[in-house]
């Protein structure tokens, strides 16, 4: 009878103090606010590579959340100055290269013919090579795999890159096509074009923050405070979803421009 007692007595006092823990919503604002990155990338911080020519949500997908993230986040260009993306838009950039000798994490998003010649500008694959030595992640959008491959970073890895004859370009590099909106191995993370860069950002952040005792609450309230929830009007959007007209068309135009690249030596 008296370890019943006890037992129930046990029972009372935890029910008393689940009672007393009611959620208190500017509490728990705080909780997620402290929330810190683990491992923490805000020492050297994340740095995005971005040129003349390159896909301007390429870049500033990510950019926008990981800075929502509160992550130490910034451009960094080959010379300080104005970059055009490949839609006009002007970005000014105060970093360069040659100021920048560490990051934690290094992103480098895609285009098209203008991220073909980054392919071959060797003071950039250079510096790509030295900022990877020490990365915590290293990390394309769309055809920046084709950079990444070229300063010779992906052999040997699986990958993703933009569907444009995606598997032929990788192989050039050594690295396994996967066909996925974003990949990773081992440190190297690649994601698919445009759009995907914002999965794969938010996969980083949850990678980052998942691990705390909030679990994934705080990646959830990055996603709520850009209400990203994609909902597309039609159905499309990766290859294995589009008509296969559709698709034959699109790749015969970006032949046009860019197959002798493929074709050509990396």
């Amino acid at each position: 009878m008296l370890s019943i007692r006890i037992c129930l007595l046990a029972c009372l006092t935890l029910l008393s103090g689940l009672a007393q823990a009611k959620y208190d919503p500017e509490q728990y604002l705080y909780t997620l606010m402290g929330s810190t990155p683990n491992p923490n990338v805000n020492q050297n911080g994340i740095g995005i590579y971005i040129y003349d020519g390159v896909n301007s949500m390429d870049a500033l997908g990510p950019y926008r959340v990981f800075k929502t993230a509160g992550l130490k986040t910034f451009l960094i260009a080959q010379q300080a100055g104005t970059i055009t993306t490949n839609d006009g838009l002007k970005i000014q950039v105060d970093k360069a290269i040659d100021n920048v000798a560490a990051l934690d994490i290094l992103l480098i998003p895609g285009g098209a013919l203008e991220t073909a010649a980054q392919t071959q500008n060797q003071p950039v694959l250079d510096w790509i090579k030295r900022i990877d030595q020490t990365t915590v992640y290293t990390t394309s959008v769309c055809t920046g795999s084709w950079v990444l491959g070229a300063a010779g970073l992906l052999q040997g890895k699986q990958a993703t890159s933009n569907w444009y004859r995606a598997q032929e370009v990788l192989a050039k590099y050594g690295a396994s096509f996967q066909q996925e909106r974003w990949v990773r191995d081992g440190k190297y993370w690649t994601s698919a074009g445009v759009s995907a860069g914002i999965d794969m950002a938010l996969a980083i952040v949850v990678d980052l923050f998942g691990g705390t005792a909030l679990n994934n609450a705080y990646a959830q309230a990055i996603m709520l405070d850009l209400e990203y929830d994609p909902k597309p009007p039609i159905r499309g959007g990766s290859v294995r979803k589009t008509n296969p007209k559709v698709f034959g068309a699109m790749q015969y135009m970006y032949d046009y421009y860019l197959l002798p690249f493929v074709q050509g030596t990396p």
